[in-house]
């Protein structure tokens, strides 16, 4: 992985993204072996690899991480600038009952204090998550479980999926499906919140000057994206520049205005 990465590094590439089924699990099937890079040893566990990415001196950016408790300890690297403050962690649901018939762990309080805890250690933090509707047996009940959740835990990026059968899935075995319309509802009304709480959160960046990677030109602006914003699926900053920039490049960008997704703003000199 290291020697990947440091050959993307080498060939000019200003972002890696470390993705994976789930990172946070990263070395268990190594059992956590000790290996070599630029004559250091460098054992395989998901925090000494977030350590040795982040002497890279280019954007890190973490996917899939499990909230396992030794991803607390990733938070620190982050505040020190190793690994950009951006956690991309798929709590799937926030119910109990519902967890555990996905087979995940999940303790919403405890999740909600780690939250808490990662945003007091680290005030940049972003994290995006993913969750499912309409899992066989999800009852009203469940769902407002995880409406409450949102509300508190006030993510900054969220996606969400109805669920639907895959073939070999044990859970299509599972009583109790949930109909079709319902799983709609149900998402259109999951939706709806979180893009009240996205906005508000995306709001505060307003006057704030942000890093921005310019990526693209359309016919009156340039587009990028900042720490807060993984590509392909996280909004954009769209910037008002009448000087030409560099695609590829750094700059430091005013931000002057949001919306529901993006960040406006113009380049600081």
């Amino acid at each position: 992985v290291m020697q990947e990465a440091q050959h993307l590094a080498d060939a000019g590439v200003k972002e890696i993204l470390v993705i994976s089924q789930d990172t946070s699990a990263y070395g268990v099937d190594l059992k956590y072996r000790t290996e070599f890079w630029q004559g250091q040893a460098l054992r395989s566990r998901f925090i000494d690899l977030a350590k040795a990415l982040g002497q890279l001196g280019i954007w890190v950016r973490l996917h899939y991480v499990y909230p396992y408790p030794h991803v607390d300890e990733v938070i620190p690297l982050m505040t020190q600038g190793l690994v950009l403050p951006y956690l991309d962690i798929p709590f799937q649901h926030a119910s109990p009952r519902i967890l555990k018939l996905m087979k995940r762990p999940g303790n919403r309080e405890r999740v909600l204090e780690r939250i808490q805890s990662w945003r007091e250690i680290c005030p940049d933090l972003v994290i995006r998550s993913t969750f499912i509707v309409g899992f066989p047996g999800e009852t009203e009940s469940d769902f407002q479980q995880l409406l409450d959740f949102l509300e508190q835990a006030q993510l900054d990026r969220v996606g969400c999926f109805m669920y639907s059968p895959v073939e070999g899935a044990t859970a299509n075995e599972l009583p109790d499906p949930v109909e079709e319309d319902v799983k709609q509802q149900r998402y259109d009304r999951f939706m709806q919140l979180q893009q009240k709480i996205s906005t508000a959160r995306l709001r505060r960046r307003i006057g704030q000057t942000l890093q921005v990677l310019i990526e693209s030109r359309d016919e009156d602006c340039w587009i990028g994206r900042s720490y807060a914003d993984a590509p392909e699926i996280d909004g954009l900053v769209i910037i008002n520049a009448e000087d030409d920039l560099n695609i590829g490049e750094f700059y430091s960008v005013k931000i002057t205005d949001t919306d529901e997704y993006d960040c406006y703003g113009v380049p600081v000199r």
